[in-house]
């Protein structure tokens, strides 16, 4: 392997801190669905109210990105099935976000649960053209008392591909496109629609996916015997197993589909499981990854002796281990709109999104970049004219200064009643930032009883609050607890 091979060069992954329990699903449905107590085990991760597709995958992709220098990138590739826009560059949310040069490649991809797959083969396969961010995410809605209510999970992963010294390399890919209809979502629903399992099972994943698998794996001259990992989602019961018993693929390769502590995240989960399957990788190792969905993506990897030198991240574990029980049926069925309730007067204001303001203000509000006085050093946000130091008051004086990726404290806080929120109470408060500067922030996965002064806090993207009339979301940052 020389040093200038093309690969992955690093993952993250963001999954929300609420875990709905589904016991609490299936209690609340049990008089119309009782057959969903057969599913009625674990839990499944759901979005806060301020998470949406691109919150996810600025988070996954910040975990990525740590240790690595953001300004090499060149494109950067979003993939989800529930992208918030239909004609805005999500991508270019993502990017303004994460601070990323506007030099820079961007890219939606979606209309299948291979989105992310595909995204992630096509970027491999064309890795002449610079270092690329692969980040999928998703935030799928389903009908209250479904079975997909039960199966799906909200989450995001990335990965950052590119020349050096990978943790994984390319072995090959090869992709199957069959109209194979499993499910489906039509533009103008909410809710996918599938199709009867067992003849997804027999017809589908049983026959679409070997014949992928064993395509690559023959290209490739790989014994199916060698594979260590096989990551493949699927809702289906022991489909995993089922797949890697006619593909001949070792049964202890079969990885855990994250079913019983996640759910499975769409376009995002072939992604994720990658994820998990490198963060426990092996130098010399095979993965294998196939993604089902109207054909099938198959990709192998072999593990390399950089995997040792990874960088400390959240990464799959730790997302999965920042965990917040949560067995309030009713908060889920709100945050997704899915029962009408009475908000009161005060959530009726009209809120017009000014779009000369965003633009202009876009690195402070999209960013939170403030600024930092080069002549006493004194940090504040927002960056203005004149630094706040009355003992200096310099006039443009200041550089750029990200707060984002900047830990801080609660100086301290007000749990508000009576403002609007779709969790009520509202937290806001004061927050000191580690190496100087504070802020009035709102605060976001407060639980009551465990705010107090001095409480470590994070930086997060979050949903702002949203313009109904116009359809218009916006996006700023929150502290929570780090």
């Amino acid at each position: 392997m020389s040093a200038t091979d093309f690969g992955i060069l690093s993952f993250g992954a963001y999954v929300p801190r609420a875990r709905l329990q589904r016991k609490a699903i299936a209690a609340a449905n049990s008089w119309f669905a009782p057959g969903l107590r057969g599913l009625a085990k674990g839990e499944r991760a759901t979005c806060n109210w301020d998470e949406d597709s691109i919150t996810l995958a600025v988070e996954a992709a910040r975990d990525c990105l740590v240790g690595f220098d953001r300004d090499a990138l060149a494109q950067l590739v979003l993939a989800s099935t529930t992208l918030p826009f239909d004609d805005r560059c999500n991508a270019g949310v993502v990017a303004n976000a994460l601070q990323l040069k506007s030099a820079l490649r961007t890219l939606d991809a979606t209309g299948s649960l291979r989105a992310g797959s595909t995204a992630l083969a096509a970027a491999l396969d064309g890795g002449g053209y610079g270092q690329t961010l692969v980040v999928a995410a998703d935030a799928r809605k389903s009908k209250a008392g479904s079975v997909q209510e039960m199966h799906y999970g909200d989450g995001g992963a990335a990965l950052l591909l590119g020349q050096g010294q990978p943790i994984a390399r390319l072995i090959g890919t090869h992709s199957e496109t069959v109209d194979f209809v499993h499910q489906y979502r039509m533009h103008d629903k909410a809710h996918d629609y599938a199709w009867e399992e067992r003849w997804v099972r027999d017809e589908g994943y049983l026959k679409i996916v070997p014949r992928a698998v064993a395509a690559l794996l023959e290209r490739c001259a790989v014994d199916p015997a060698t594979i260590a990992h096989f990551c493949m989602p699927g809702t289906l019961s022991r489909i995993g197993a089922a797949v890697a018993k006619r593909i001949g693929l070792p049964d202890d390769a079969v990885r855990d589909n994250l079913a019983a502590v996640c759910g499975d995240t769409g376009a995002a989960h072939p992604l994720l499981m990658l994820a998990a399957a490198l963060e426990v990788a092996k130098p010399g190792e095979r993965i294998l990854v196939a993604a089902f969905g109207e054909g099938c993506d198959a990709l192998l990897f072999e593990v390399t002796p950089a995997i040792a030198g990874t960088v400390q991240r959240r990464g799959v574990k730790g997302a999965l281990a920042a965990r917040r029980e949560d067995g309030n049926y009713m908060r889920y069925l709100s945050f997704n709109k899915l029962i009408d309730l009475e908000r009161g007067m005060r959530a009726e204001p009209d809120k017009p999104t000014q779009m000369t303001v965003l633009y202009r203000n876009r690195d402070m509000i999209q960013g939170l970049v403030g600024g930092k006085c080069r002549r006493c050093g004194t940090v504040q946000y927002p960056r203005q004219r004149y630094c706040v130091n009355p003992e200096c008051n310099a006039l443009d004086s200041q550089d750029d200064y990200a707060f984002a990726e900047r830990h801080g404290k609660i100086l301290s806080y007000t749990a508000d009643a009576l403002t609007y929120s779709p969790d009520p109470p509202t937290y806001f408060g004061m927050v000191q930032f580690d190496g100087g500067g504070r802020m009035l922030m709102d605060f976001s996965e407060i639980e009551a009883g465990k705010i107090d002064v001095g409480l470590p806090v994070r930086m997060v993207y979050r949903i702002k609050d949203a313009d109904a009339m116009r359809g218009f979301v916006r996006y700023f940052w929150k502290a929570t607890p780090a």
